[in-house]
Formats: C-alpha cells, structure tokens, sequence
C-alpha cells in the first residue's frame, strides 16, 4: 500500500504533458485553408498582375502585391474562426503594425503567415513562390506548413509527425535532410543581397569554399530543398518569423541540426541574428567557424 501512494505521490510531482498545439484534424484543416486561399487568391493573379496590383515597401525590389494583401485577408480570418484564442500575425499586418511581434513570447498559440513568400518571383513571373504557416508555442515553432500554389504540394511537420511532402493524391514522401559531407562538396543558399553591404564582400569570399551557392529569393522553397536533401546548408540575413519559424522546425524534423550561429535553439521571438541549418552538429560547426565573423558582439548577439 505504501510503495502505491509513493508512486503516486512521485506521479503527481512529474511536469504536465502538453497537449499537441495542432491535431491531425486541425492539420488537415490548416492545409485546406491555404489550398483555397490559393485557389481563390493567388494563382488567378499569377502572371496576370497590372502595374497598379504590384507596390513597393522598404525598398525597390522588396514587393507587395494584391495576391499577398488578399490571401493572408482570407488566411487570417480563417485561421481567426478556427483558433479564436490565437494569436494570427501575418506579414503584410506587421508592416502596418509592428507592435504584433510583441505578442508571440506570451502566445500559448500564434500563426505566423506569409501569404506570398517570393513575392519578387511572382511578381516577375517566376513560378518560385509559396505560402508559410507556422505554429508558436510561447515562440517555440510546434507546426510547420509550406505549400507550393504552382504544383499544389506541401510539407508539413510538427513536433510529432513524421515530416512529409504531401500532394492531393498518392502516397507522402518523407522529409530527409542530406549527410555530412566535405565543405567543398556541399551545397548551400546564402542570400548575399540582404546581408549588410559591409559584410558582403567577406561573405561572398567564402563561396569558392563550397561546391555550389544559391538563392531562390524564396525562402519557402529553399527550406523545402533543405528538407529533401537537395541543399546541404543555408544561413539567414534577417529572422522574421514568417519566413523561417516553419522551415526551421520542417527542416529539423528531417534531421538537419539548426542552431542560431550565436548559439541555442531558434525561437520566434529572436528579431537578429543568424540562422544556420547543417546536416549534423559536426558539419554545423564547421561552418560556424566559417561565418562567425558575421556576429555582432553587441546586443542579443553577443557571445
């Protein structure tokens, strides 16, 4: 009878198992959202955009478009019904208030959304373009969705899930991040262009290391090479959570190692810094040492 109320005892001192912040259902209804949204508001523009459907924000080829403002209109008030007590932050909502991102460290639950990620792609006629969900969990990415409008396919992860490209028909495909290999072997994508101009010149420096480095100018479908093993590494400029909270967790689920360049886990919260996705905790070191002098020793970026 003792050892009973011991154990029962020890039991109840153990830490809450957290619900999962998406089930399978939710899931399911999240990627049927983003299909429709698709549907309905960004393919008919694609290729079929007029000068006064295309504007400027921060600079002349950081673009807005009618296909981003509905689509994450029709997300969000989507997502809203769905989640009431969530918090839903969507790209084009921050630009306009920027305070949302205060949010994310409080939220039991937030969606992060970038209705039209490319959007200089789809804008130009480029089919590289897609749509990123996340889930937060007090910053901490819980679910990942990418989906790509053009070949209506997606990947999709959470913290439970085994990482899947999934289609309308036929059987999903694991996600499988690529091996260690030599640095001269490897492949990797650095966007030059939106690092600081100071540190270009060295970063560029570092490419003939490296069998091949590339851009997209999209981050949802560099993170699905990533989570395919097309790619071998990537390192961020800037860490908005709409382009990064999904295929950070995407891309660890298929067991790539992804570590902030400054240390620790990567969360939603961060606003700067680096973050660098390798095959292995070996491999990410290498390239660690590679990068490093892309640190600033002031701020949240101090070592």
């Amino acid at each position: 009878m003792s050892d009973t109320k011991t154990e029962s005892t020890e039991n109840q001192n153990l830490p809450a198992t957290l619900a999962p912040a998406i089930t399978p259902a939710q899931r399911t209804q999240i990627i049927n959202i983003v299909r429709r949204a698709a549907k309905a508001e960004i393919m008919p523009r694609f290729r079929h955009l007029s000068d006064g459907d295309i504007r400027t924000k921060s600079n002349a080829h950081d673009l807005v478009t009618e296909a981003d403002t509905r689509a994450e209109a029709m997300i969000t008030r989507a997502l809203q019904i769905a989640f009431p007590s969530a918090l839903v932050i969507g790209e084009e909502a921050v630009a306009a208030k920027p305070e949302l991102l205060d949010g994310i460290a409080e939220a039991q639950l937030a969606f992060h959304i970038d209705p039209v990620d490319g959007t200089w792609n789809f804008a130009h006629g480029l089919p590289v373009f897609g749509v990123i969900i996340a889930a937060t969990r007090y910053g901490k990415p819980v679910f990942g969705l990418i989906y790509d409008p053009v070949g209506d396919d997606w990947a999709v992860a959470d913290e439970e899930m085994t990482p899947q490209l999934q289609r309308p028909f036929g059987a999903a495909r694991t996600l499988k991040a690529a091996t260690g290999k030599p640095l001269e072997e490897m492949s990797g994508v650095i966007p030059l262009h939106l690092f600081p101009k100071e540190k270009q010149a060295q970063l560029a420096a570092t490419f003939p290391g490296f069998a091949q480095v590339n851009t997209l100018r999209c981050s949802a479908h560099e993170y699905r090479m990533l989570a395919q093993g097309h790619v071998d590494f990537s390192i961020t400029a800037l860490l908005h959570p709409w382009d990064h909270a999904a295929g950070a967790l995407i891309a660890a689920r298929a067991g790539s190692h992804v570590e902030m360049l400054d240390g620790g886990d990567y969360d939603a919260t961060r606003k700067t810094g680096h973050l660098l996705v390798a095959p292995d905790k070996a491999t990410w070191s290498k390239l660690k040492k590679i990068f490093n002098f892309l640190i600033v020793e002031t701020g949240s970026e101090a070592k």
